[in-house]
């Protein structure tokens, strides 16, 4: 199977037309600032190339077909982001309406699993997942987010690694190094609530992107690698491979 039976980026209808794929998989990011060092798009990429590379091994080891749609570029982000140029911030309700969609466009053509595969931290579908559920009761929708399948913290060295830092900079290293300017990347200090229950999650509130960080980066990326990240997204994609493979064989009872 080549990549354009796989990857709707670079597909065309005539490596479509007339397949049954047993799996969509919805790449969703965001589009704000990564430190200083890497693409606004940081969120899009990432999932994106974990997906199409997991779907392709997915097919090889069995036959099950996934499509992998072009990631969808709108997040909800923390008040202080928004403020920073091009930083897009995008309500759930927006989101929910263009899931809404995309599902409804989905069900039409006969597909009936749908994979959600998020890049960014602030996304939460999880709701309206919910909600489809009733709409849609014989249409399957998952959510994962890429860096919370592998815990990170046996892979890479940082204490703190949350956004731009160490993980996410060495898995980018690894798919397009082009793209990383690690010599001009802040050190990503970031200042912790003040009041202590919100640092142990006794409860949450959105973090203020302004008070809390001075580069838009948490997490110093400076140990970053290509290698690590390869080492990291290898296991992903492991993981990955066997959801993909499970959903597209089985049902979920």
């Amino acid at each position: 199977m080549e990549k354009r039976e796989i990857d709707l980026t670079v597909s065309c209808y005539g490596k479509v037309k007339g397949v049954k794929y047993e799996v969509v998989i919805l790449p969703w990011g965001a589009t704000e600032p990564h430190n200083l060092h890497l693409p606004y798009l940081t969120d899009c990429i990432l999932p994106h190339h974990i997906a199409v590379d997991a779907a392709t091994l997915t097919w090889q080891r069995s036959g099950v077909r996934c499509m992998v749609m072009p990631p969808v570029p709108f997040g909800a982000h923390n008040p202080g982001q928004r403020d920073l140029p091009f930083c897009i911030h995008t309500r759930y309700s927006t989101q929910q309406a263009i899931l809404e969609d995309i599902v409804a466009s989905l069900y039409a053509q006969g597909i009936r699993k749908l994979i959600i595969l998020g890049g960014h931290g602030g996304n939460n579908f999880k709701g309206m997942i919910r909600d489809l559920a009733f709409t849609y009761p014989d249409f399957l929708i998952l959510a994962a987010d890429w860096f919370s399948i592998v815990p990170p913290k046996d892979y890479f060295e940082a204490a703190i690694d949350d956004h731009a830092g160490e993980s996410e900079t060495s898995v980018m290293m690894h798919y397009h190094p082009e793209l990383v300017n690690l010599s001009e990347a802040g050190d990503g200090a970031s200042k912790p609530f003040a009041l202590s229950s919100l640092n142990e999650k006794i409860a949450w509130t959105p973090r203020h992107w302004d008070k809390a960080t001075v580069d838009t980066g948490v997490g110093d990326p400076k140990k970053a690698s290509a290698e690590k990240g390869e080492r990291y997204v290898r296991l992903v994609i492991e993981k990955l491979v066997k959801l993909f493979t499970e959903v597209g064989q089985g049902d979920l009872y």
